[in-house]
């Protein structure tokens, strides 16, 4: 941790006393009592603000200093927009809500007996009530040592690694004679058929087909091999198969490769086996499935099997008085029994209920209302003007969810600068198929023994 983030955290002014936990799901309401956020995700963002327009004293931390909108995430790691389109920094976000500060930190340990977080360094910060909203990370199904060969999506210096190597690959092949090491460099392997590998390989394909094709004299980017691996039966799981079938046929016309019911066994640094089969690769890139941060299990509460904590209608965490826990942290059932998925419109709303309804009780001792989810849709884009959006038993697809999923999108980034410049960037985009973002950084370089000088970014 910085010195500045650890001179703020000592200057926190001292904490009233924890109280002993009982055997209630929730704690007697307190005038000052403090509210601690771990995570400035959608979830927390909203809970943090919900209770700051009631005035409630909380502390926010985040081992970023930035929140950070990973539905687009994609894009940056293709080149379409830059990192500053996507993230806004937390303090800015809060700075309206006088009685909520912001900390800079990693989180190392909690312990709801003592009321108390430890981060890294020593320091302990207690709490009278704590929202859980750490998120999740990437999991490689028991393969950690494919972290470094195959990058995920779920940070911004995952998504420069992913757009430095792609584009380092293209650059590595354009020198290159041989042209079956130009036929490798150029084979790019996305694992996952999910939302995210979906829009991946769309976005992937269109900037070979229609942008870097315009770059290269020695090799030709629109002959670039792009595979989506899915091991389940179809694109798109969560979507009917009418929108998986679209899905997939959208791909397809843009060249890319789609292997259904197909496992991936084994990566190395220039080659992939799926199906018995050992394929050279350029590129992979993993898009088959996430972790909750093991905060989570820290708790000592009772986790469903991927780790996420179980909470009961109102959010709480049975059997820790005054914890809750939402978005990807949380295993939170719908009135049907079945689990709400990990998506950021769930995240926001759990946030949203969670900090008006703890404010209220704070402030005149009311119940808190338990959570009902109102599901606004499903949306995923899969290349130029082609999108699939289902609500219920309506499905959406083509040009007119593609406006639909651009619109929303738009609307829920953070701040008015940055709706306009994506907007902007989009609108420019689609006319050109032009992308601006295409920058290599110096320690991707490094890493792949290319880097050149003088540096030039373009």
């Amino acid at each position: 941790m910085s010195g500045n983030a650890a001179a703020q955290i000592k200057a926190l002014p001292e904490l009233v006393a924890a109280p002993t936990p009982d055997s209630a799901s929730m704690m007697p309401p307190r005038t000052h009592a403090h509210v601690v956020i771990i995570g400035a995700g959608f979830g927390g963002l909203e809970a943090a603000k919900a209770l700051g327009r009631d005035g409630i004293a909380v502390t926010v931390i985040d081992r970023r200093n930035h929140h950070l909108f990973q539905p687009l995430l994609y894009q940056v790691a293709t080149a379409a927009l830059s990192a500053p389109d996507v993230a806004e920094p937390i303090r800015k976000i809060l700075r309206r809500y006088p009685s909520i500060q912001v900390l800079f930190g990693e989180v190392d340990r909690v312990d709801p007996v003592r009321r108390v977080i430890a981060l890294s360094g020593g320091t302990e910060i207690g709490f009278d009530y704590l929202i859980l909203a750490s998120g999740a990370s990437l999991s490689y199904f028991g393969h950690s040592e494919w972290a470094s060969l195959a990058p995920g999506l779920k940070t911004i210096e995952d998504a420069r690694t992913i757009r430095s190597r792609l584009l380092l690959s293209f650059e590595q092949a354009e020198r290159e004679t041989d042209p079956v090491e130009q036929q490798r460099l150029t084979s790019i392997f996305i694992i996952g058929g999910g939302p995210t590998g979906v829009e991946l390989a769309g976005s992937v394909a269109e900037l070979c087909r229609y942008t870097l094709a315009r770059d290269f004299r020695n090799i030709s980017p629109a002959a670039a091999r792009i595979v989506l691996i899915e091991a389940a039966p179809r694109l798109l799981a969560a979507f009917s198969e009418t929108a998986s079938d679209y899905a997939k046929a959208r791909l397809e016309r843009l060249g890319v490769t789609v292997r259904l019911r197909t496992a991936v066994e084994d990566i190395t640094a220039t080659s992939i086996t799926i199906a018995g089969e050992s394929l050279p690769a350029g590129m992979v890139i993993w898009a088959a499935g996430v972790k909750p941060s093991p905060l989570a299990r820290d708790l000592g509460a009772a986790v469903d099997r991927s780790g996420r904590v179980m909470v009961d209608s109102t959010l709480a965490v049975p059997g820790l008085p005054g914890v809750f826990a939402i978005g990807d942290a949380a295993h939170c059932k719908d009135p049907d029994g079945s689990p709400l998925p990990g998506l950021a419109q769930v995240a926001k709303q759990q946030g949203f209920h969670l900090g008006r309804e703890l404010g209220l009780h704070l402030q005149d001792g009311t119940s808190l209302a338990p959570f009902r989810y109102a599901s606004r849709g499903n949306a995923a884009i899969v290349g130029r003007h082609a999108a699939v959006f289902e609500k219920g038993r309506r499905t959406i697809s083509g040009t007119l969810a593609w406006l639909g999923w651009a619109f929303v999108h738009v609307y829920l980034l953070v701040g008015f600068q940055h709706r306009m410049l994506v907007s902007l960037q989009w609108l420019w985009r689609y006319l050109t198929y032009e992308r601006g973002a295409r920058l290599i950084t110096e320690d991707q370089a490094v890493e792949r023994g290319t880097a050149t000088q003088p540096r030039q970014q373009g």
